[in-house]
């Protein structure tokens, strides 16, 4: 063994941003923007990040990356089982103060992008 460090590449799945999903998420604190960038290489390296969760009543491959900061809470919704390609379908701080629910408004949005994303992937 040796102590030289070994460089891995892995390749990246492509990475697409529906709609208004990458200026929100440039809108995002700092720390914040770059857990949920880190978050998202690692999904296109083919991992599951730590704050990932299955999002419900979407599809299939659903998920989002939630993060708490300060007394706020930022979502990034994306699908990873739509071809090869990671589609980030919305990113959005949650401003409800009623539970953990997701706002319809945001769902119905997830739901229209994703199938925009699955209709996007049957043109390639």
């Amino acid at each position: 063994m040796t102590n030289s460090k070994e460089n891995i590449d892995v390749p990246l799945r492509p990475l697409v941003w529906m709609g208004d999903s990458r200026k929100n998420i440039r809108e995002f604190p700092e720390g914040v923007r770059v857990s949920i960038g880190y978050g998202l290489q690692l999904v296109q390296a083919g991992e599951t990040p730590l704050e990932a969760k299955p999002f419900k009543g979407v599809g299939s491959g659903v998920y989002e990356i939630v993060k708490r900061y300060d007394t706020d809470t930022y979502r990034a919704v994306y699908a990873v089982k739509i071809g090869e390609t990671i589609y980030v379908l919305h990113a959005f701080q949650k401003k409800s103060k009623k539970g953990i629910k997701t706002p319809q408004v945001d769902v119905e949005l997830i739901k229209q992008r994703y199938k925009d994303a699955v209709a996007r992937e049957k043109l390639k």
